[in-house]
């Protein structure tokens, strides 16, 4: 073994080294390992591949690629699996209900795993949109020597001449429910819109959180927006299990990397690219992991002194292919360090800072997709944090791309997203009236479904900019329009969503940052002495032992303490 790691001090003696641990290496030599193989750091090397929808189906592979890295760079590497939920599948019905609580059985599931198995660092490969938290969570936890891979995008699909993506499909939806989309034309749509492997394109969850990677320092310089099909994943999954046994030897690990400074920084780029609102949860979940104070309103002040110089989709024109050509994350990062907008003292897993990094990036003027920040698209950015009486503890929504930053209305009210999704088939939601869909948060659905199936059928419907849309849950990184999520209190908590009526008037401002209720305090007051707890029908397994525990949206929807709580890190056992 090089003399570059000293594996008495790495949590893999406890099953490696010394008579004691003869039974243990048993196992190991049973799978074909030599004396030398035991005697290197153990490496997870953890994939999110499944059969289950083709965001993940080419991460087994990328990993098996990674194993080559970790050999090559002194590592002994350990392939292990997780789970995943599609929400592209999940999307629109019960099954929504297990997205955001497969972020936490992601996360704990490796956590489990590299407790159990002692290993010394982490590599993982996630591409649907929880497991890129879920798995980054579970490095912070841990704290050992890690690095995040996306496992890339999808390529555009083609229809009539058009770059299309799977919110086309969505959209069309509303289009056949409004009469204006032949069902011909739905089904050749639904053909050619996810051509092959990768994640959603466009700028979703997915490639917000993969963004994010970069921004925060856990995922190599522009490793995760070349396309899934692309034969560069190779190569990026072979630096990766080489880097991370750099990192191993000189102990850099995860909460080095991710500062205070580090999530700001990453905050920025998630506005800057007009990133999906779904980031306001998964950064203070990420913090908390850390120990650091970074919720909701933190992520919503940086989001307001942001420009926003990205045109993606679905606010803008372009998906994460034309980013990666363009220059990709750093390409972004370039323009915003030159503006004053990142902290260039961050550290990545390069073993570099941010700034180092991008001192070997020269900005391309002629890329189409960037603007300079002193040219941006809109001088804050994409994602927009709201407080008010209807949201003493924070709201948020995105507003790349909308024309329209203010709206007022009569409220229409439903207690779960099928109900106002059935009204939007009839056709029964007015011009001007906002929608309130409550009792779909983290605790009150639970699982705080995403509402892509209503917005996107609403926008098919030509009603995208003519109402607007409230709710306790989330959006999918695709929704466009006046859509309002993560209200918190939750409805399940008493909040005040939870005492709307029918025609009471709500008042929106996403250039002020507000969201009021103008029902007087005395009516309101009778309302909420009438309100008794709503049940559900999960009352048992995993979705009732979630409810018990999950946090608020403000912080993330966290299910424990965090690092603030430790007595002891796993990288030091």
């Amino acid at each position: 073994m090089s003399q570059k790691f000293d594996k008495s001090k790495l949590p893999s003696r406890h099953v490696s080294l010394g008579p004691e641990r003869a039974p243990h290496r048993s196992y190991y030599y049973a799978m074909g390992m030599t004396e030398a193989d035991i005697a290197k750091p153990f490496v997870g090397v953890v994939s999110a591949g499944n059969d289950s929808a083709p965001c993940n189906t080419t991460l087994n592979a990328q990993a098996d690629i990674c194993r080559e890295g970790v050999i090559a760079g002194g590592g002994t590497p350990r392939r292990f699996n997780t789970i995943t939920v599609t929400d592209g599948i999940a999307m629109g019905h019960q099954g929504m209900k297990s997205s955001l609580i497969s972020r936490e059985i992601i996360a704990d599931s490796i956590e489990v795993s590299v407790r159990g198995h002692c290993y010394d660092a982490l590599v993982g490969f996630a591409g649907c949109d929880k497991s890129l938290p879920g798995m980054m969570m579970a490095m912070l936890r841990l704290n050992v020597p890690s690095i995040f891979v996306y496992g890339g995008s999808i390529l555009p699909g083609t229809h009539r001449g058009k770059d299309v993506t799977v919110v086309d499909v969505f959209e069309a939806v509303g289009q056949f429910a409004a009469g204006n989309c032949p069902l011909d034309e739905l089904i050749a749509l639904e053909k050619v819109a996810c051509p092959g492997h990768g994640a959603c394109g466009g700028q979703f969850t997915a490639n917000t959180m993969a963004c994010v990677g970069e921004a925060i320092g856990l995922s190599l310089p522009n490793s995760n927006m070349a396309p899934a099909p692309y034969k560069s994943r190779e190569d990026i999954a072979l630096a990766a299990g080489k880097q991370v046994m750099e990192l191993v030897a000189r102990n850099l690990r995860p909460r080095d990397i991710c500062t205070r400074e580090a999530f700001i920084n990453a905050a920025r780029v998630v506005a800057a690219t007009g990133g999906s609102t779904n980031a306001a949860l998964h950064l203070p979940a990420m913090a908390n992991e850390c120990g650091i104070d970074f919720d909701l309103f933190d992520v919503a002040d940086i989001f307001k002194s942001t420009p926003y110089i990205a045109d993606l989709k679905p606010g803008g024109k372009y998906v994460a292919k034309d980013m990666h050509e363009a220059g990709g994350v750093y390409m972004a990062m370039k323009t915003l360090l030159d503006g004053g907008f990142i902290d260039p003292n961050p550290l990545t897993v390069t073993g570099k800072t941010i700034g180092e990094n991008l001192e070997e990036i020269t900005w391309n003027p002629d890329q189409k997709v960037f603007y300079d920040v002193k040219n941006p698209i809109t001088p804050t950015g994409g994602v927009v944090g709201l407080k008010g009486s209807l949201a003493p503890d924070g709201a948020i929504v995105k507003v790349a791309g909308m024309a329209r930053l203010q709206f007022s209305g009569p409220a229409r009210v439903f207690d779960c997203e099928e109900d106002a999704f059935a009204a939007v088939e009839r056709r029964d939601i007015a011009e001007g009236c906002v929608i309130v869909i409550r009792y779909e948060g983290p605790k009150g659905g639970p699982g705080m479904r995403e509402m892509l199936s209503t917005t996107a059928a609403l926008y098919g419907q030509g009603m995208g900019e003519k109402i607007a849309l409230i709710t306790d849950g989330r959006f999918s990184g695709a929704t466009r329009g006046f859509c309002i999520g993560h209200v918190c209190p939750e409805a399940a908590d008493g909040g005040p969503i939870a005492l709307v009526e029918d025609g009471d008037i709500i008042v929106i401002d996403a250039e002020k940052g507000t969201i009021d209720l103008d029902v007087p305090e005395e009516i309101l007051a009778e309302r909420r002495k009438s309100w008794q707890p709503r049940t559900n029908d999960y009352q048992s397994g995993a979705l009732w032992r979630y409810q018990q525990v999950v946090g608020k949206a403000r912080y993330g929807a966290v299910t424990h303490p965090g690092a603030k709580a430790e007595t002891h890190v796993f990288a030091d056992i």
